[in-house]
């Protein structure tokens, strides 16, 4: 049996839901990335009848994880840099990780950030896959093993709004945010409701 400070990964099967579901439930756990990872803070959701997500035309070579088994990774490169993080939930639903708060591997992270400034080493989809060291080879990949997976963490006061860094749905409130973190990659506007 796994202690309370160590414990077990979440299954295939808890990823299995609603990827709004699953980015809210995602917000104080923590994710291990072959010994670099952190505290969850931020994640949105991606459904396939959201026209801002990559499943929403079908299936197809890149977004071929969306469409596969729930929690596995899905890793594509933006704007032809950086690579982004994904957990797979439902078919076609993803949630993207956004940011986390850099606790374990702070060594690697820095060297390959090339900052050692605690809020910029992991806070953005493009920082945080550089600090995690993620490859498109994890894509794919399950997240079911002690050095790649996710564990539960603490209760997190959270916040919801509009999604970043897109043009179309920009009004569904799929963005999940610790509230009050200084690791976010961009605040909340203010007035926005919060839930524990």
């Amino acid at each position: 049996m796994k202690s309370q400070t160590n414990p077990a990964p979440f299954p295939a099967r808890w990823f299995a839901r609603p990827a709004p579901d699953v980015a809210r439930g995602l917000i104080g756990a923590t994710v291990t990335l072959r010994g670099c990872g952190g505290m969850v803070v931020e994640t949105e959701a991606y459904t396939p009848d959201d026209p801002a997500s990559h499943s929403f035309p079908g299936p197809t070579a890149r977004n071929a994880a969306m469409f596969g088994p729930p929690g596995r990774a899905y890793v594509y490169r933006s704007y032809g840099i950086h690579l982004c993080l994904n957990v797979t939930c439902g078919e076609g639903h993803a949630v993207l990780i956004r940011a986390i708060v850099p606790e374990h591997g702070l060594a690697a992270m820095t060297t390959r950030r090339g900052t050692d400034h605690p809020r910029l080493l992991a806070s953005g989809p493009g920082r945080l896959g550089q600090a995690l060291g993620v490859t498109l080879a994890d894509n794919h990949r399950p997240f079911d093993a002690p050095d790649f997976a996710f564990r539960a963490g603490r209760p997190a006061p959270i916040i919801t709004g509009p999604r970043i860094g897109i043009t179309r749905a920009t009004d569904r409130p799929w963005r999940f945010g610790l509230a009050g973190s200084p690791y976010l990659s961009r605040p909340f506007p203010p007035g926005l409701s919060r839930s524990g």
